[in-house]
């Protein structure tokens, strides 16, 4: 049977190079984000000799990750599910609004709940799969500007460190990985200009590498399973 893996937030950069690495394993992937065009990620991967299919869905609404996770299964059961959404905004804290706030809340921490749970309840039943959470820097400590980003990163980080001590008896291995460093990408380029400019020659994350990392997560014996794996360059201190 065709297993699915199931990747939430499957953007130009890191969620495509996930969606291509595990596509290379012969899982059928279902690569969803809300707005953009997935078409060239599928093509890709079929070009590859590999399978997916995109779905449009928001994963703050309770409903549609209902439908994905759905659909998702039934081309085949889901092994594997990334949640990888984002939110990294930067305000003052005079500046963060309510609505700033509350959205990047919903995009880092109800969302990953929404997609948890409803992949937990199906591989439990298994008794088996993989639930892969992409943290941050934000996930460990807040900086200045970033209020409002690390308080969704660590909510997602607690809801990982939960759903791994109540799932992993059964089967089911949960695991957060924090991207401690700057990924080689547009967005980074545009937030942190000089910093972007000043890592040199591998001083930034790339993401078909980061994918690899995500991947042997997804493969590691039950014997001896990863909860927290945090990824930087060589230059990035400590």
């Amino acid at each position: 049977m065709t297993q699915t893996a199931l990747v939430i937030g499957a953007g130009e950069n890191l969620g495509s190079a996930i969606a291509r690495r595990f596509a290379r394993e012969g899982l059928h992937v279902v690569a969803s984000r809300r707005r953009g065009d997935l078409s060239p990620l599928i093509a890709e991967i079929e070009a590859a000799g590999g399978q997916a299919t995109g779905v449009h869905a928001d994963a703050r609404d309770e409903d549609a990750v209902k439908q994905l996770v759905l659909a998702a299964e039934q081309i085949g059961p889901v092994a594997a599910c990334v949640f990888n959404v984002g939110g990294n905004v930067r305000f003052p804290i005079s500046e963060t609004t309510t609505r700033v706030y509350r959205k990047v809340w919903e995009m880092c921490a109800l969302a990953g709940f929404l997609v948890g749970r409803e992949v937990a309840g199906r591989m439990k039943e298994r008794g088996q799969g993989t639930i892969l959470f992409t943290g941050a820097s934000a996930s460990m400590r807040g900086s200045s500007g970033f209020a409002a980003f690390a308080g969704g990163k660590h909510a997602l980080r607690a809801l990982a460190q939960s759903m791994a001590r109540e799932l992993g008896p059964e089967g089911v291995h949960v695991a957060h990985v924090i991207i401690d460093g700057l990924i080689d990408n547009s967005n980074a380029r545009e937030l942190f200009p000089e910093m972007f400019e000043a890592r040199g020659e591998d001083g930034l994350l790339k993401p078909d590498d980061i994918a690899e990392a995500y991947w042997q997560l997804h493969a590691q014996p039950r014997n001896a399973w990863t909860f927290e794996m945090d990824l930087r360059p060589f230059k990035e201190p400590w």
